[in-house]
């Protein structure tokens, strides 16, 4: 199965790799080829449509899987944590920053800031949008998760916010990392992970269970610090990044092929020598997944996580990965 995988880096911009990871390319313009790209984008109309962000830089688009790109909005006032396409209408795209949620009506042009219920501060200092969500089944309905300011919502397209308040006994469960919507088969559920786990909720947000996956041998934390997560194929699996910290020692896999009731780590041929970060999945690519460590492993699986192949090539530090069915 042939596919690319395009990543973004903090100091090592942006990095293609073709038929699967075995060539790779660092693109070197027009952005620095040293540049900070810590949040990419795939248009769900076109695998060929690519957004990334660059620090103090702006908003960068391709229209060929990443291979060329041009500057498309001068979005350069604080960091980019974020960049979601609206599936429901083509000129609408959103940033997340730090702090607060940008959003732009004209595909990417000009962006202006949303009035949200986002805090500017929070205990790390200032708080981080780590996922913009549109409902895929309700254009109205916008999710935006914080690090460490927990999860949010509009139900008029970003008018106005609401914040779900308290998502665990604790402030730092609403150090939201991962967020995601899954139908159930009874209704839409809320996802999202802090370095406590992973939390679920099926009544819109009222209440929340906590699922905490296994320590590692050695650490300081009696669970396992959680990152991403993807629900990805429209069934019953999700897949969740951890590790030990930030940005850690050693990383794991989470899966889980019954909705979360139970989760089985990985078998991954070369234990990451750091956290797992971020996953990568598309629905042209059933079964398959990129999973990408803090500092620059690669995972791969094409059979629904059930075996696992690591890319000999690694990079710097990688926030942000996209894979595209190739052309």
């Amino acid at each position: 199965m042939s596919y690319t995988i395009a990543l973004g880096t903090v100091g090592g911009g942006i990095w293609v790799g073709y038929n699967g990871g075995e060539k790779w390319r660092q693109i070197q313009g027009p952005m620095d080829p040293e540049s900070n790209v810590r949040a990419l984008a795939l248009d769900p109309r076109d695998s060929q449509h690519l957004l990334a962000s660059v620090d103090g830089d702006g908003i960068y688009q391709s229209h060929d899987g990443g291979s060329r790109w041009e500057r498309t909005a001068d979005l350069t006032d604080r960091p980019i944590w974020s960049l979601a396409f609206d599936p429901h209408d083509p000129n609408r795209i959103y940033a997340g920053t730090r702090p607060g949620v940008f959003v732009s009506n004209n595909g990417g042009t000009s962006f202006s800031e949303m009035e949200t219920t986002i805090s500017d501060r929070c205990p790390i200092g200032v708080p981080r949008t780590t996922n913009v969500v549109v409902d895929p089944n309700d254009p109205a309905t916008v999710y935006a998760s914080v690090e460490i300011d927990g999860l949010h919502r509009s139900r008029d397209r970003g008018v106005t916010w609401e914040s779900f308040g308290d998502l665990g006994p604790s402030e730092f469960y609403n150090d939201v990392h991962g967020f995601t919507l899954r139908d159930n088969g009874d209704g839409t559920e809320l996802l999202v992970t802090s370095p406590f786990g992973l939390g679920r909720s099926t009544d819109d947000g009222e209440n929340w269970d906590w699922h905490e996956f296994q320590p590692f041998e050695g650490s300081k934390f009696e669970f396992a610090y959680s990152r991403c997560i993807r629900a990805p194929w429209g069934n019953d699996f999700l897949i969740v990044c951890v590790g030990d910290y930030i940005p850690g020692r050693t990383g794991a896999i989470e899966v889980s092929k019954d909705g979360g009731q139970t989760f089985q780590r990985a078998q991954l041929p070369e234990t990451p020598k750091a956290t797992m970060y971020w996953l990568a999945t598309h629905e042209d690519l059933p079964g398959v997944v990129a999973a990408t460590s803090v500092y620059g492993q690669i995972y791969l699986s094409n059979d629904y996580c059930e075996t696992w192949s690591k890319l000999e090539r690694e990079l710097g530090e990688i926030r942000s990965s996209l894979i595209l069915p190739a052309q």
